[in-house]
Parts: C-alpha cells; sequence; structure tokens
C-alpha cells in the first residue's frame, strides 16, 4: 500500500468512526445526503479521495462540531497532494516525465506558469533544454538520457501553435539572466521568445528585479485549467488539486502578472537583454 493509500485508508475510517457516533448506518447517511451508498462505502475504506464539498456534507449530516469539521478539511488539504519524488520520477531517465508533460499539455486547454530562474520548458530552445537537462543529470546523478529527452520537450511544444490552447508565462529578469548555458546559448533563447510574440494565444509578462513586488514568490509553479498545480521542489513534484488551493496559486499569479511587464513591454525587456549578450555565434 502506498502512503497516498495509506492517508485515504486513515481519513476514511475517522470518517467511518463519526458515522458510527452518530449511530447512523452507511445505507441511512448516503440516504441523509442523497448519496449511492456505494460512496459512502468507497470513502470509508479509502477507495476514494474525498472533496471539500463532500466532507462538509458529511460532518453536517452526522451533526459533527465545527471544529472537527474544520479539522477534516484541513487535513483533507494534505491529502490532495501527490508527492511524487524526482528519485522515482526519474528512475528510468528524463524522457519519461517528458513524455507524461506531452499528455498534459494536450489535456489543458489554459496554462499558467511562474518561473523564478529557469525559461520554461514549453518556450526552451534545444541547445538551452540540453544544458538543463545535462544539468539535473549530474546533479541527480541518474543515468543521462539527454538526447531523447530534448526530442520529447521539443514535441511537446507542439501546443503552443493549437490555437484552442491560451498559455500565460510569467518569468522574472532573474530567469532570463540565469546563466544555464553559455551566453550565445542564452541570447538564442531570448531571442526565441521574442519570436514567440506573433503567437495570439501565447501571453508573455517579465518581473524586473526593480518592480514593486505584492508578496514573496517563494517557489516556481505551473497551474493547468483550473484543476491541478504542479510544484517542482528539489527532491519532488507535488500535484495540488484542491480547489481552495488551486485558487491561492491563481490568486498569487494574479497579483504577480498585474505587477509585470506585459505586451510590448516585455518583449522590450527580454530585446535589451538580448542586446547585452551581443549577437549568437
Amino acid at each position: 500500500m502506498t502512503s497516498e493509500q495509506d492517508g485515504r485508508a486513515g481519513f476514511g475510517n475517522r470518517l467511518r468512526r463519526l458515522r458510527e457516533d452518530s449511530e447512523l448506518s452507511g445505507k441511512e447517511l448516503a440516504e441523509r445526503l442523497g448519496w449511492p451508498a456505494s460512496k459512502v462505502s468507497r470513502l470509508e475504506n479509502g477507495k476514494q479521495t474525498a472533496s471539500a464539498q463532500d466532507v462538509r456534507a458529511w460532518a453536517d449530516a452526522v451533526h459533527a462540531a465545527p471544529e472537527v469539521q474544520a479539522a477534516l478539511i484541513e487535513d483533507l488539504r494534505s491529502l490532495r497532494v501527490e508527492y511524487a519524488t524526482w528519485r522515482r520520477q526519474l528512475r528510468a531517465g528524463f524522457a519519461p516525465r517528458q513524455r507524461a508533460g506531452v499528455v498534459l499539455s494536450h489535456a489543458t486547454a489554459r496554462s499558467r506558469m511562474l518561473t523564478t530562474m529557469i525559461i520554461p520548458g514549453l518556450l526552451q530552445t534545444g541547445e538551452y533544454a540540453r544544458h538543463v537537462f545535462a544539468g539535473l543529470a549530474d546533479f541527480y546523478d541518474h543515468p543521462s538520457d539527454v538526447d531523447e529527452a530534448v526530442r520529447t520537450r521539443l514535441r511537446r511544444q507542439e501546443v503552443l501553435y493549437l490555437a484552442e490552447k491560451h498559455f500565460r508565462f510569467l518569468m522574472t529578469e532573474g530567469a532570463l539572466r540565469a546563466r544555464l548555458c553559455p551566453p550565445a546559448v542564452l541570447r538564442a533563447q531570448l531571442d526565441r521568445l521574442l519570436m514567440l510574440s506573433g503567437l495570439l494565444n501565447v501571453e508573455l509578462a517579465v518581473l524586473p528585479s526593480d518592480a514593486p513586488l505584492p508578496t514573496v514568490a517563494m517557489h516556481d509553479y505551473s497551474i493547468y485549467d483550473d484543476s491541478l498545480v504542479l510544484v517542482e521542489t528539489v527532491d519532488a513534484e507535488l500535484a495540488i488539486r484542491d480547489r481552495e488551493d488551486i485558487a491561492l496559486y491563481e490568486r498569487l499569479f494574479e497579483a504577480f502578472w498585474e505587477a509585470a511587464l506585459r505586451g510590448p513591454d516585455a518583449f522590450e525587456f527580454i530585446a535589451a537583454l538580448a542586446r547585452e549578450l551581443g549577437r549568437p555565434d
């Protein structure tokens, strides 16, 4: 049993105890909630993860104290964060994770990404991506499949040219300046960003280092539609699906978006950085 399954089972036991303390059978509780009895069974046995709405309805139906309901909701939010270590994800190399990204990108209509020290993968040139993957391979000491990972990352970028998709990329000045590659490669990467100005479904924004900030951006993250946030840490990738938590990430993104340079101002800023690097070889 995985830690995620253990968590669901433990949470289900807490729901069962609340039901039993209220002297309701599973069938009686299902009728009170207007649910099929099978849903009550799945939640209690950890076969299904409850939503916040499910937990509130359950707590109300069994007349749980407000503090009990609040504790359940807080624990549920932690339970709905999926934690996948890079050690496990990269066991077979970088390419499988990139292939999963291809599927996710095609399944998403609206993507929003905030990066502080790197150009987003969907915007990277092949050479920039190659240096990124090579550095990660050295750092994590994983078998290197850099060439295949680069090819898969570039294939993922095909979604940028699908008119029905919409993208917002928010980068700090630090992300644009970060020397993850030689200057000539970075210059070509900045030129690539400028070329994207012709895509009507792609919006770029830049946070200059001297821009007044509404709060602190503690890490990079990506929002997929309104149903998933992916957060990358040093040791793992967190998948957040709780709607209240996603709303918090959305609010932070919009606050930084409003503080950033956008449209022609963003492209002029990127062009000035490119000029500092000189012409690529």
